[in-house]
C-alpha cells in the first residue's frame, strides 16, 4: 500500500514541456508527479508563448530564470546546471513529440510523454534505440494503466483463472465530438488536424488506451493481423476518422475487437475492456475504475473491488487510501509517475534486477502503439482489408 514514503531517497529534478494554463493535461502531470515526492518541479518550457509560459511558470513556483521560451533552450541552459534537470515531461501537440523526445534523450534527460509517442514506427525506433544506447527511459502516459484492477486482472490471467484466452472485447467510444466542436475549441480543434495529430484522430487518440490496457492484461498475446474500417461522420475532419472499427487476430488464435469513437451520442465515456476466456470473464469499465467483474461460466457474478485484501499483492501495491474509498484518475496517473521515478532511479543506478521485475508504460508499449495505428490505417486505406501486423 502506498502511504506517502518516498520510494526513492531523493526527488527527481523535473521539468515540463508544455502542459501551460491552457493546456487540458498538464495539471494532472504535474499533480501525479508531485504526489509523492518523486519528482521537484524546477524548470520548464510551458507555453508556445514565452511571455505567457514564463507567467504561467512563476505561478508555479518556478524560478523565473528558469522558465525558458523553447524545449531547445530549456534543455541547454539545464545542462549547464550542476542542479539540471534529470527528467521531462512533454505535454504538447503530438507532432512535436518525436523531435522533443529525441532532443531531451540526446541531452541525457529521462522523459514522460503523452501518447502517441510520434506518428511512425521508424520514429519509434529510433527513440527506442537511443533509450538504451543513453541508458535513458521513456514512459508513456497510458494514464488508465495506473489503476490497480487492471493489474489484479493482469495477475488472474496469468493465474490461468481464464483459462485460454479466446476474446478480447475493447472500446473507447465517447459522444463529445458529436459535431464541429473543434469550430470553437481550439484545445479540440488541434486534435483534428493532420498536420498536429498525423494519421489518425481517434485510432491513435482513443483505441491506444484500451489496447494498451489489454496488452498489460494480457502480455503473452500478440497480434498477427487486422482489418480496420474507419469513417468521417462529421466530414470536415476527413482525411481523420472519428469512427473506427478494428478486427483482430492473435498468435494463439484468439480474436479481438475494437471500436472506437467521438460519435457516440449520449456516452460519457465508454471505455471498457472484456477478456474472456475458456472457463471465465474479466471486463473493467473506467466509468467504474474500482471494481472489476468476474464471471466464471454457470456461477453468480463476482465484484472484485479495489483496496480489498483477497486482491493479489501486485495489485495491492497501487492501493492509497484502502477499500471503500474510491479512487479516480489521479491516483491511476500518480501510480504511474512513481513507477517512471522508480525506473528512472534504477537505470541511473544499473540496478537490472528491478528493471527486469517493474512493470511500466515503456518506450516500447509507445513504439507497440504507434505501430498499431499505421496498421490500421494501412488496412482502412486499402479498403478495410486484413493485413499482417508490421
Amino acid at each position: 500500500m502506498i502511504n506517502g514514503t518516498k520510494p526513492l531517497d531523493r526527488s527527481l529534478r523535473w521539468g515540463m514541456v508544455g502542459g501551460g494554463g491552457t493546456s487540458q493535461i498538464g495539471y494532472i502531470h504535474r499533480s501525479a508527479a508531485l504526489r509523492d515526492n518523486t519528482f521537484t518541479l524546477v524548470a520548464g518550457a510551458f507555453d508556445i508563448d514565452a511571455q505567457r509560459g514564463k507567467a504561467f511558470g512563476s505561478s508555479l513556483g518556478v524560478e523565473a530564470s528558469r522558465c525558458y521560451p523553447d524545449y531547445q533552450t530549456l534543455f541547454a541552459e539545464e545542462a549547464k546546471r550542476a542542479d539540471g534537470i534529470e527528467a521531462v515531461s512533454i505535454a504538447t501537440p503530438n507532432n512535436t513529440h518525436f523531435e522533443i523526445c529525441r532532443a531531451a534523450l540526446e541531452a541525457g534527460i529521462h522523459v514522460v510523454c503523452e501518447k502517441p509517442l510520434c506518428f511512425t514506427g521508424e520514429e519509434a525506433q529510433i527513440l527506442e534505440d537511443l533509450c538504451a544506447s543513453k541508458r535513458k527511459i521513456i514512459g508513456v502516459t497510458y494514464g488508465y494503466a495506473g489503476h490497480q484492477l487492471i493489474h489484479q486482472a493482469r495477475e488472474m490471467i496469468a493465474e490461468g483463472l481464464l483459462g485460454e484466452i479466446r476474446i478480447i472485447n475493447m472500446s473507447f467510444a465517447h459522444g463529445f465530438h458529436n459535431t464541429a466542436v473543434e469550430l470553437d475549441n481550439p484545445s479540440t480543434k488541434w486534435r483534428v488536424d493532420p498536420r498536429f495529430v498525423g494519421p489518425s484522430y481517434v485510432l491513435g487518440d482513443l483505441a491506444t488506451h484500451p489496447l494498451f490496457i489489454a496488452e498489460t492484461m494480457a502480455p503473452h498475446l500478440n497480434v498477427k493481423r487486422l482489418m480496420c474500417s474507419r469513417q468521417s461522420f462529421v466530414k470536415s475532419r476527413a482525411p481523420l476518422e472519428d469512427n473506427a472499427f478494428v478486427l483482430m487476430e492473435y498468435d494463439n488464435g484468439a480474436v479481438g475487437s475494437m471500436w472506437c469513437s467521438a460519435v457516440n451520442c449520449g456516452s460519457m465515456h465508454g471505455q471498457k475492456v472484456r477478456v474472456i476466456g475458456e472457463k471465465a470473464s474479466l471486463e473493467w469499465w473506467d466509468e467504474q475504475p474500482n471494481q472489476l467483474r468476474y464471471e466464471v461460466q454457470g456461477e453468480p457474478v463476482q465484484i472484485l473491488e479495489r483496496g480489498m485484501g483477497y486482491l493479489n499483492p501486485r495489485a495491492l501495491e497501487e492501493d492509497r487510501i484502502g477499500g471503500g474509498h474510491p479512487e479516480g484518475l489521479f491516483e491511476a496517473w500518480s501510480n504511474l509517475y512513481r513507477r517512471f521515478a522508480v525506473a528512472m532511479d534504477a537505470t541511473d543506478r544499473g540496478d537490472e534486477q528491478l528493471l527486469r521485475d517493474h512493470w511500466y508504460p515503456d518506450v516500447h508499449a509507445g513504439l507497440m502503439g504507434v505501430r498499431w495505428v499505421e496498421n490500421c490505417v494501412r488496412s482502412a486505406d486499402n479498403g478495410a482489408n486484413w493485413v499482417e501486423f508490421q
